[in-house]
């Protein structure tokens, strides 16, 4: 009899414990299921669809269902990639061998991507203070920065040939090149479709109006 109640305590024991363990994996998974939906929702306006849940997944906690917070949080990983675009270029200059138009174009790149940056950054700092009685105003700036920043991005490599000059019949040396230039295209194309991702944020923001980024944010 005492083996039998004993055997009941440890069946009824071993079922709480693992009713405890599913219903916390079951809240696990919801709770990641909704950090999923969040991002997939503010990225269903944008382009690039999953490059921009790639890119913004981590700020689903913070970010929720606030336009304001994933349009900041879209700006924000912008200048992070606009960035690494940028000492790209640097390191190209300073290890030289572009010659001719390459070497212009270089040049012509790099001034345009801190131009790309400027603009970046004025975005930012309007969508941390964003007003109710600029709002209106607020969102067409921070359209035209964006949009300037894009183009800047697009017009980059406009300036380079692709078929690498002949540089003392030295191959390695034009092979080398192509690649690098073939590489700044790939980095340049990426970092421009993270940027027209966060341009469809932005205004997004700006469709669902002042109201909408109050009542959001303060919750």
């Amino acid at each position: 009899m005492v083996i039998i109640s004993r055997l009941m305590l440890l069946h009824a024991l071993l079922l709480l414990f693992l009713s405890s363990f599913l219903a916390s994996s079951g809240q696990m998974v919801l709770a990641k299921g909704n950090k999923n939906g969040y991002v997939r929702e503010a990225c269903s306006v944008t382009r690039y669809q999953e490059l921009c849940v790639h890119s913004l997944a981590q700020f689903s906690n913070t970010a929720g269902t606030s336009p304001s917070k994933w349009a900041r949080a879209g700006v924000s990983v912008t200048i992070g990639e606009v960035k690494k675009v940028r000492a790209f270029l640097a390191q190209l200059k300073r290890n030289g061998g572009f010659i001719g138009r390459n070497r212009a174009a270089l040049s012509d790149c790099a001034e345009v991507f801190d131009d790309a940056l400027d603009e970046l950054h004025r975005s930012l700092d309007v969508l941390r203070k964003l007003s109710k009685t600029t709002f209106s105003t607020q969102m067409g700036d921070l359209n035209t920065w964006i949009s300037a920043a894009l183009t800047d991005e697009d017009t980059c490599l406009d300036g380079f040939s692709f078929q690498v000059q002949d540089n003392n019949n030295n191959n390695n040396h034009n092979n080398n090149k192509k690649k690098q230039i073939k590489l700044l295209q790939r980095r340049v194309q990426n970092v421009s479709y993270i940027t027209s991702n966060a341009l469809a944020l932005v205004n997004k923001l700006a469709t669902t109006g002042i109201e909408s980024f109050v009542d959001q944010d303060k919750s």
